[in-house]
């Protein structure tokens, strides 16, 4: 099962010669590394017949919906809830924003934990913490205790965000993503599409806290879903983050048994060799069963899970920042929109928080077009290009499909500004809104699709970042979007969000360009490092 070749990939040998390999290493260029993508591996999940394929794309969808839906259904119950609980409009605000920068940034510790014990176990984890937060913020009494249960929601759900793209990564190949994730991210779109409209009949009919009661079920379903239904998609011989971390295990271990063969006796040596000798066979590939779970536990290993460094190592390549800015950018737009619209519509037009629902299902129905139709645009523009290019392919590839959609986003979003603006008749901005979630959700398709490409072997950790960016730009939206709307008016606002829109696309288009040199220099310089 290409033992020697694993090893190779992930710079790791015998422990007695590992600063020897690591030379040799160093002196190997980016091209005659293997593509730790295709390592062969026990019970191959890109091998997996369609039917698992699906069941497994079904069950992460169904779970980064309820966990995009948990973010705004609330929104329509606030009144009710600020009356119930006696709490301010400050308090009321701080219950989404917790919950929007733990789950823009608690992916990183879940994706760096998947990278280590794998994909289910994080799943089953994050779910069973999302039906506790969720039974809590059905029962509280307080503001505060809201406010945390809201954080602790946050923490369960975004795991499916965090890691779903990775896993989708770990079963389906580069030519098939861009469906893939079409059809994958409509689901987290059609939850905050959905959210207001449910949140609402929920609320009126049953009070608030059957909003909670609602994503209690829903939770419960995807924890026995992940439980029963899921199979694990992580091989660890695929993933830079566990070679990296195993590295770092095997040379503690060397200075400990360095240090202890002028100190200690013979005997402490050799169950510490014996011990990295045990952590060594993890890495390599045996000829186990098929009913023998590929993810086992590395002794020691666990001390390494810091999720930092490959968060670092994402950043440190300059077509990713780009890309990440290019991202958060689009859904702090995102978020901005669909909280400023409510207002308006509540404020200007007299809509009921049901009639409000229904202009925003507009954005979601957008969204989930332009996610679909975009997905299968990218891959079939990659498959063009892949074409002319001798059958090569690289992952800037990915990002030319997403021109076609940029000249449209700024302009939709002018048209919607300056139909707020003057009062203009709702079908036009239910117009504007469906041509603004098309367009800027084709371009995020494309970029999120081009994150993982260009990332292999840490896909996980590179949809984490993004997680965070994209958390953190909403959260700042969402906190300055009202004061500015105030300030500019929806003419003005979204004027300025039509400029920051132009300035997100030439961000891609320079990764476009310059994208491939770049990484090729970073894989150069880790390398040698």
């Amino acid at each position: 099962m290409a033992t020697p070749t694993v090893a190779n990939a992930c710079s790791v040998s015998e422990p007695t010669t590992l600063h020897q390999d690591a030379n040799i290493e160093s002196s190997t260029s980016a091209a005659s590394t293997i593509d730790i993508e295709h390592v062969p591996v026990n019970d191959d999940p890109r091998q997996w017949s369609p039917a698992r394929k699906t069941t497994t794309l079904c069950i992460v969808s169904l779970a980064t919906m309820v966990s995009a839906l948990a973010s705004n259904i609330q929104n329509p119950s606030n009144s009710a809830i600020e009356a119930d609980l006696h709490a301010t409009s400050s308090q009321i605000s701080w219950t989404l924003a917790a919950f929007l920068i733990i789950q823009g940034n608690f992916p990183l510790i879940w994706s760096a934990a998947s990278e280590i014990k794998g994909r289910k176990p994080v799943y089953l984890v994050a779910s069973a913490l999302f039906v506790v937060g969720s039974v809590a913020l059905a029962l509280s009494n307080t503001i505060e205790v809201m406010i945390g249960m809201r954080a602790l929601q946050a923490a369960g759900s975004c795991a499916a965000m965090a890691i779903s793209a990775a896993t989708l990564a770990d079963i389906y190949d580069t030519h098939e993503r861009g469906s893939t994730m079409g059809i994958f991210f409509a689901a987290p779109l059609l939850g905050p599409a959905l959210g207001p409209i449910l949140g609402g009949s929920l609320s009126q009919a049953l009070g608030w806290r059957a909003c909670f009661y609602f994503l209690l079920v829903c939770s419960a379903v995807v924890f026995l879903s992940f439980l029963i239904l899921f199979k694990d998609t992580y091989r660890r011989e695929r993933s830079l983050t566990y070679c990296s971390a195993l590295q770092r295990l095997f040379a503690s271990k060397d200075r400990v048994r360095s240090t202890s063969k002028s100190t200690i006796a013979g005997n402490e040596s050799s169950k510490d060799q014996t011990l990295v000798k045990d952590a060594e066979k993890q890495l390599q590939s045996p000829d186990v069963p098929d009913n023998i779970s590929a993810v086992t536990s590395t002794p020691g290993l666990d001390d390494t899970l810091i999720p930092f460094p490959p968060y670092f190592r994402i950043l440190s390549r300059k077509n990713n920042v780009l890309i990440l800015i290019a991202n958060g950018l689009i859904f702090g737009f995102s978020y901005s929109l669909s909280y400023t619209c409510s207002l308006t519509l509540a404020d200007r037009y007299n809509y009921d928080a049901f009639s409000t629902g229904l202009v925003l299902l507009c954005l979601g129905i957008g969204s989930i077009a332009g996610s679909v139709i975009g997905g299968r645009w990218s891959d079939r523009v990659l498959a063009k290009m892949m074409e002319a290019n001798g059958g090569k392919c690289y992952a800037e590839m990915r990002l030319e499909s997403s021109k076609l959609a940029m000249l449209w986003a700024p302009l939709s979003v002018i048209g919607y500004a300056w139909a707020c603006e003057k009062h203009a008749n709702v079908a036009v901005i239910c117009v504007m809104l469906v041509l603004i979630g098309f367009t800027s959700i084709w371009m995020y398709t494309c970029t999120l699709a081009y994150l993982v490409d260009a990332n292999p072997g840490r896909s996980c950790s590179a949809v984490a970042a993004n997680s965070s960016f994209r958390g953190s730009m909403a959260f700042v939206s969402i906190m300055v979007a009202v004061p500015l709307q105030n300030a500019l008016g929806d003419g003005g606002l979204y004027s300025a969000w039509a400029g920051i829109l132009v300035v997100t696309e030439l961000l891609v288009i320079l990764v476009l360009r310059k994208g491939e040199s770049w990484r090729k220099e970073s894989e150069e310089h880790e390398f040698t490092c």
